[in-house]
């Protein structure tokens, strides 16, 4: 059967009982624990799609955590997104409550710009182009 419009992360000649023989001269071992697998689909086109075949002792997800940006299977970023905007909801009453004590106004824009801006802007560009436009609304209205 055609598998077409599919991208695995996973090459064919992966064997993860047979490290390669530069691993074993610096005794590095696979960490089946730590493992995961994702398949990529397109959800815009409505062809057959088979999978491959599940490896043994590696779990397939649905999403994957990459430097901190969350990825779901289907190249969306809306997990990640409702994520950040939630924390940097959580620092700016955490700022709110700063200010209520009396922190002076520079101060509290320094923790601003130093916490939740660099939240947001964080993986921002890798992120836009994967975002629906109702995450780039939420990221708008944030700021």
């Amino acid at each position: 059967m055609r598998c077409s419009n599919m991208l695995t992360i996973r090459t064919s000649s992966f064997r993860p009982e047979i490290p390669s023989p530069g691993a074993a001269n610096c005794n590095l071992r696979l960490n089946k624990a730590k493992c995961v697998e994702i398949v990529f689909t397109d959800s815009r086109r409505k062809l057959q799609i088979c999978h491959p075949p599940i490896m043994p002792d590696i779990q397939r997800v649905t999403s994957v955590s990459i430097l901190g940006v969350t990825i779901s299977n289907r190249f969306s970023v809306s997990d990640h997104i409702q994520g950040v905007v939630s924390k940097c909801a959580q620092s700016l009453h955490a700022l709110k409550i700063l200010r209520s004590h009396g922190m002076n106004s520079d101060a509290l824009k320094v923790i601003y710009k130093s916490v939740v801006l660099t939240k947001l802007l964080y993986a921002f560009p890798a992120c836009w182009g994967f975002a629906t436009s109702a995450d780039k609304q939420r990221i708008e209205a944030f700021l």
